[in-house]
């Protein structure tokens, strides 16, 4: 089968397309004949090993030290289930999921207890690929680590990213008042998403909005966690999607501050992302499309993504 592949860490040009060995089924696992998954920020930061910050060290002792471990990457999927071991969950039909690597390929085994679910009829693939993983990081991020109620006053820092535009709709559906921030650019389709007041960062620095807010949710790196304090009401909370040492001494001293910062790795739960298809169902949520990419143009895909301005997710249409 086609996979892309990476054998050493680089720029987009380390990637190619090339002939791999289709995985055998096992009992309990799905062969999904992948036809749309997305580029994501972990994938160029896997595939340039930059990991941000003290998290440099950790990452290649997980990844692989001098080279990649896995050579395919790729983890929001979508496709359809063609083979089934026994005791499989989903035997056949369509389907969406997440997976660490391996989606960047014409077959995806997905193992017990993956995340995968069944993927509605009128859910193309595209859409589909473009959900998982900016929908479920904005979903774990603001439902269980900011802890986002009806009336949370929530600001979005870099709202039209993968991860910032599901955060806008995610936020808005959870009944919370939602400020976003983006480039000028960008401010139409942040209101389309739901923010009630869309700002461009580059005339609006986030000291001198002159009002506070119960939750700041950091997609981008864009500020510190001074930064973020000075804007938050007593018990608010800074959940920065990237951080690193700054920010892990700065959480180590929450319990003397009324200003919390809290920091999260987002797990992929199969019920989490049934949760984002029923918001989609009632109308309250939708993937973003930054672009859609032949196999053959993935480094251009990998360009946009590392550029950091896209508009949602770019996807990758495999089969």
């Amino acid at each position: 089968m086609k996979a892309i592949v990476y054998k050493e860490y680089g720029g987009p040009e380390v990637l190619s397309v090339a002939e791999v060995e289709r995985p055998e089924v096992g009992p309990g696992e799905m062969l999904v004949k992948v036809e749309a998954s997305a580029v994501t920020t972990a994938d160029w930061r896997l595939r340039a090993a930059a990991f941000p910050g003290i998290l440099g060290p950790v990452g290649r002792a997980m990844f692989g030290w001098r080279r990649p471990k896995n050579p395919v990457l790729g983890s929001a999927f979508a496709g359809e289930v063609v083979e089934a071991g026994v005791g499989a969950e989903i035997s056949e039909g369509p389907v969406m999921g997440f997976v660490i690597g391996k989606a960047h390929a014409e077959y995806l085994l997905v193992k017990p207890g993956e995340c995968i679910i069944e993927r509605p009829a009128d859910l193309g693939v595209e859409e589909a690929a473009a959900m998982p993983f900016g929908g479920l990081s904005a979903l774990v991020f603001l439902r269980d680590v900011a802890k986002v109620a009806r009336g949370s006053r929530v600001l979005i820092l870099g709202g039209s990213g993968e991860v910032g535009a599901m955060a806008v709709q995610i936020a808005r559906a959870m009944g919370a008042h939602v400020t976003a921030m983006a480039s000028a650019g960008n401010l139409a389709l942040l209101e389309e998403l739901g923010a009630e007041e869309a700002l461009d960062y580059r005339t609006h620095p986030v000291a001198d909005l002159g009002r506070r807010f119960d939750v700041v949710f950091d997609t981008f790196g864009a500020i510190t966690t001074p930064e973020a304090r000075r804007v938050l009401v007593r018990g608010g909370v800074f959940v920065p999607l990237n951080f690193g040492l700054p920010e892990m001494l700065q959480a180590l001293t929450n319990c003397l501050r009324a200003r919390k910062v809290k920091l999260h790795i987002s797990g992929d739960r199969s019920e989490d992302l049934q949760h984002l298809v029923d918001l989609r169902a009632q109308g309250l949520l939708r993937g973003v499309i930054a672009g859609v990419f032949p196999m053959e143009e993935v480094r251009e895909a990998h360009r946009l993504v590392e550029g950091r301005h896209k508009r949602g997710a770019a996807v990758l249409r495999i089969a």
